[in-house]
């Protein structure tokens, strides 16, 4: 008599998790995107510059399910928007507010169009994602600011970059409450000076090679995602041995 079939226990198939990352064509956001790629993960990444965020998607395409990239500027609402629809109807289960850009200058010299560049990219974009994305996170997701120690320490001529700063934690302070209960977690973090492109576009000699790695702050991200689904990791707070640069 013919032997009866053998059937492979099919494989449970991994429930796809969808992560969306600003400001992921170099630096803490490329960090970011590598360290948290995975086969089960689809990674929706933003970035203005379309040859960088290529680069990225190039390092983590092979360890993810999907790569996503976002050309999209964030500093006017139109961006934002257009962003927005791109990622589409189905709930994300990560927001890394990452993008963000520093005037550095005498707050005299400050133009209007500066200071609203750095209130569109740094504050109001993440408000408008936050407020778009966050009612729609199944319990267990998380929302990851990536402030700096400059939203608690006032720096000369870092004006603009600390008011934006200070804004955003305000705000997402505020968000961790009224989203606690539905179990989606918000979590800040405050690198010291971290050793990426922000660098060359300020004036200056700054001792780079000091500073943090963007490695080092994406660690310090993916440790408190991995914590289990009760529990927060609230703030980090991110320093060199050598202090505050």
């Amino acid at each position: 008599m013919p032997k009866p079939a053998r059937y492979k226990r099919a494989l449970p198939e991994l429930a796809m998790k969808r992560y969306l990352i600003t400001g992921a064509s170099r630096g803490i956001g490329r960090a970011i995107a590598e360290k948290l790629a995975g086969k089960d993960v689809e990674l929706l990444l933003h970035g203005r510059d379309t040859v960088a965020l290529s680069e990225t998607r190039k390092v983590v395409e092979p360890q993810c399910a999907k790569v996503m990239p976002l050309i999209h500027d964030l500093a006017t609402a139109r961006g934002v928007s257009d962003l927005v629809a791109e990622v589409g109807r189905n709930p994300i289960d990560l927001l890394v507010n990452n993008a963000g850009i520093a005037i550095v200058k005498p707050f005299t010299e400050i133009t209007s169009i500066e200071w609203e560049q750095t209130v569109g990219v740094n504050v109001t974009a993440p408000f408008l994602l936050t407020q778009r994305f966050a009612p729609r996170m199944p319990p267990g997701s998380s929302v990851v600011n990536i402030l700096s120690v400059a939203a608690k320490t006032a720096f000369p001529n870092w004006s603009a970059y600390c008011m934006s700063k200070f804004a955003l934690e305000g705000f997402s302070r505020c968000v961790r409450e009224e989203l606690r209960d539905r179990k989606v977690r918000v979590i800040n973090v405050y690198p010291a000076a971290t050793d990426t492109d922000i660098w060359s576009q300020v004036e200056g000699k700054w001792p780079r090679d000091r500073m943090m790695s963007a490695t080092q702050v994406a660690d310090a991200v993916a440790f408190a995602l991995a914590r289990p689904m009760d529990t927060l990791v609230e703030n980090i707070t991110l320093s060199s041995l050598v202090g505050n640069l």
